[in-house]
C-alpha cells in the first residue's frame, strides 16, 4: 500500500493514522486515543509537522529536565555511537566507569555502588530483588498513593487503580499508611502516620519484611510532599527493625525538587535509591539503582541473581554523563529551587481567583493544582478511580491553546523543564488560568 507523504515526510494526519493502525498505546482504550504528532522539539517547546508550537509544561513524563535538543548531549550520543555502540555487560567501558563514579559522588551518604538498568521500572524491580537477597526476607511494604512502574513486580507495589487490572501479581506486598489520604487537602502529622506504620510492621512481622519502598515526594498521584519528620521517622523505623528503606527517585531525582535528590531536602540516606528519567533527561533510556556499602558488601561473596541485556549500555551512559554536566554547568539544580517560589506564586494566584482550585503543592519545579467541587467539605472534582467531564474539558482547552501537561485524577501537573524562564512559566499559567473557568462554571451550577 502506498503511503502519501509531503516533501518533508509524512503529514501529521498520516502519522496519527498509521500510529493508531499499527501500534498499541499505553493506559488507553485504543478507540479513544487522540494523539498529537510531534515533528521536533527545542528548549521547552514541541512542534507539530504543521508548525504548531506546544509548551511542554510537564517535561514529557517529568523527565526532560534539561529541555529538548541540547546539543551537548546530542553530540555526546553521536560521538559514543560512532565509537562503540554496544557490548554485553560483562565487558566494561569508559562511559560505564565514569558515570558510576559520578553518581556515587552525587548520591547521599555511603551509597557507593550502582547497578544500571534500562529504565525506572527495571530499577525498582532490581531494588526489590537486591533487598530480598541481601536480607533473606520476602515482604515489601508500599503505599496506596504511589506509582512504581508498569512491570509485573512493581505494578504490584503501585497502590493506585492502575494496579487493579494487573492483579494478582507478585506475592509478599503489603500496604503502609500514606501521609496524604484520599480526598484530604493536607498531610496528616508525621508522628500519627509513623505510629500507624509501626503498628503495620509489627502485625506483618518485622523479621519477614525486606524493605519499605516510597517515593520521597509522590509523583503522579498528586505531588504529595511529606510532612517534616516523616522520612526521618521512616528511616528510624527501618533501622530499628532491620528493614531496608528504598527511595524511588525516578521522578524526583536530578533537580526536580530543587536538590539533586528529593531525600536531600530532609537529610535522609536510603539504603537503596532508584533513578531514571532525568538521569539522561530521557534523551536515551537508562535507569540506575544505588546501594549503600553494607548491601554492596553482601554481594562480594554472594551472587547477585539479576541481569539485563542493556545493563550499562555505553551510548546511554554517555548521554547521562553529558546530561549531568549540563545540570552542573548551567546551575539547573539551583535554578529549580529558585523558580520553585515563582511557580508557587502562580499557584497562589490561581487559588485566590478560582473557587474550583483546592490544594496547591510544589517543591522546586514539581507542582500540582488540585481541582475540586467544594473546598468545604473538601471534595475533589474527580473520583480516585476515574475522571470527570470537567477535567477532560480542561485538558482539551489546554491542548487547543498550545499547552501540554498531565491531568492525573483530580489535578493539573505543573512540572516544566528546569530550563524554563519566568516568562514561559507565566505563559503556561495564563492558559491554565483560562481553562479553570470551565471547572468554576461547573461548581457554580
Amino acid at each position: 500500500m502506498a503511503i502519501g507523504t509531503t516533501s518533508a515526510g509524512l503529514s501529521a494526519d498520516e502519522i496519527v493514522r498509521l500510529s493508531r493502525e499499527y501500534t498499541l498505546f499505553p493506559w488507553s482504550a485504543q478507540a479513544a486515543v487522540a494523539p498529537i504528532a510531534i515533528d521536533h522539539a527545542e528548549g521547552v517547546y514541541m512542534y507539530t509537522p504543521d508548525g504548531d508550537r506546544i509548551l511542554d509544561f510537564n517535561s514529557q513524563l517529568m523527565s526532560v529536565n534539561i529541555g529538548h535538543s541540547d546539543r551537548r548531549v546530542i553530540d555526546a550520543i553521536a560521538a559514543q555511537a560512532a565509537k562503540l555502540q554496544f557490548v554485553q555487560p560483562g565487558f566494561v567501558t569508559e562511559p560505564r566507569a565514569v558515570l558510576g563514579r559520578k553518581l556515587v559522588e552525587l548520591m547521599p551518604g555511603d551509597i557507593d555502588k550502582v547497578f544500571f538498568t534500562l529504565g525506572g521500572a527495571e530499577a525498582n524491580e532490581n531494588a526489590i530483588k537486591l533487598a530480598r537477597l541481601a536480607t533473606g526476607r520476602h515482604k515489601i511494604g508500599a503505599r496506596y498513593r504511589s506509582y512504581h512502574g508498569a512491570t509485573a513486580g512493581v505494578m504490584t507495589l503501585t497502590g493506585d487503580p492502575r494496579r487493579w487490572a494487573n492483579e494478582p501479581a507478585m506475592a509478599g506486598v503489603f500496604r503502609i499508611p500514606d501521609p496524604h489520604r484520599w480526598a484530604e487537602a493536607e498531610a496528616r502529622p508525621a508522628d500519627e502516620v509513623l505510629r500507624e506504620t509501626e503498628q503495620v510492621i509489627q502485625m506483618e512481622g518485622p523479621n519477614t519484611i525486606a524493605a519499605l519502598i516510597v517515593e520521597p515526594v509522590v509523583g503522579t498521584n498528586g505531588i504529595l510532599i511529606p510532612p517534616d519528620g516523616y522520612l526521618q521517622g521512616l528511616r528510624e523505623l527501618c533501622d530499628r527493625y532491620g528493614i531496608l528503606l528504598i527511595a524511588d527517585e525516578v521522578m524526583t531525582g536530578f533537580g526536580r525538587t530543587g536538590r539533586w535528590f528529593a531525600v536531600d531536602n530532609w537529610g535522609v540516606v536510603p539504603d537503596i535509591l532508584t533513578l531514571a528519567k532525568g538521569l539522561t533527561s530521557s534523551y536515551l533510556p537508562l535507569g540506575a539503582v544505588g546501594i549503600r556499602r553494607h548491601i554492596a558488601e553482601h554481594f562480594e561473596k554472594n551472587v547477585y541473581y539479576g541481569g539485563l541485556t542493556y545493563n550499562s549500555h555505553p551510548v546511554s551512559c554517555a548521554a547521562a554523563i553529558a546530561t549531568l554536566d549540563v545540570y552542573e554547568a548551567d546551575g539547573l539544580i539551583e535554578r529549580s529551587a529558585r523558580l520553585g517560589s515563582v511557580l508557587r506564586g502562580h499557584h497562589e494566584v490561581l487559588r485566590a481567583k478560582h473557587p474550583s482550585v483546592g490544594a496547591i503543592r510544589n517543591i522546586g519545579l514539581f507542582g500540582m493544582v488540585e481541582v475540586v467541587r467544594s473546598r468545604d467539605p473538601y471534595t475533589p472534582i474527580t473520583g480516585y478511580n476515574g475522571t470527570s467531564d470537567e477535567m477532560k474539558a480542561i485538558q482539551r482547552y489546554c491542548r487547543e491553546h498550545g499547552l501540554f501537561t498531565m491531568y492525573q485524577w483530580n489535578g493539573i501537573h505543573t512540572n516544566p523543564p528546569l530550563t524554563i524562564t519566568e516568562e514561559q512559566l507565566a505563559d503556561g499559567f495564563a492558559i491554565i488560568d483560562a481553562a479553570l473557568d470551565i471547572s468554576d462554571q461547573a461548581i457554580a451550577g
